[in-house]
């Protein structure tokens, strides 16, 4: 299970309502506390993003993707690990995104002890494997 700082949150970015509260709810039924967001550019513009210890966040979104994020957080100087999950998983996408430091990449759906391990491994910053369902 991670362990986070109190003040520290997971931040949520999935432009689907359902995955969002389902993974939100699955993280506070560990104890762990998060905070959601529909899109890229509404996580970008809250005040979450200086609390956020790990960020799980969709690849493709309307607007902003995945990958845009891991470039703003770049050119920002934050080193927030990110976890991604996907529904349309592409070799391409992937490599960029591990290029740039994502921690997992996983194929939606995903269980719950994935996610966990996988928070886990960004928060303690240690890259793990082929994480593909």
């Amino acid at each position: 299970m991670p362990s986070l700082h109190p003040s520290q949150v997971v931040s949520i970015i999935d432009d689907d309502d359902s995955v969002r509260l389902a993974t939100a709810n699955l993280l506070r039924s560990f104890g762990v506390q998060s905070r959601t967001f529909m899109s890229v550019e509404a996580f970008l513009e809250s005040e979450c993003v200086d609390h956020t210890a790990c960020v799980i966040s969709d690849m493709q979104m309307p607007g902003m993707s995945g990958i845009d994020l891991q470039t703003a957080l770049r050119e920002r100087r934050l080193p927030i690990p990110m976890v991604f999950m996907t529904a349309f998983p592409d070799h391409e996408l992937r490599s960029v995104a591990e290029a740039n430091g994502a921690t997992c990449f996983l194929t939606k759906p995903v269980d719950g002890e994935t996610i966990l391990a996988c928070i886990d491994r960004a928060i303690n910053r240690k890259h793990c494997g082929d994480q593909s369902t």
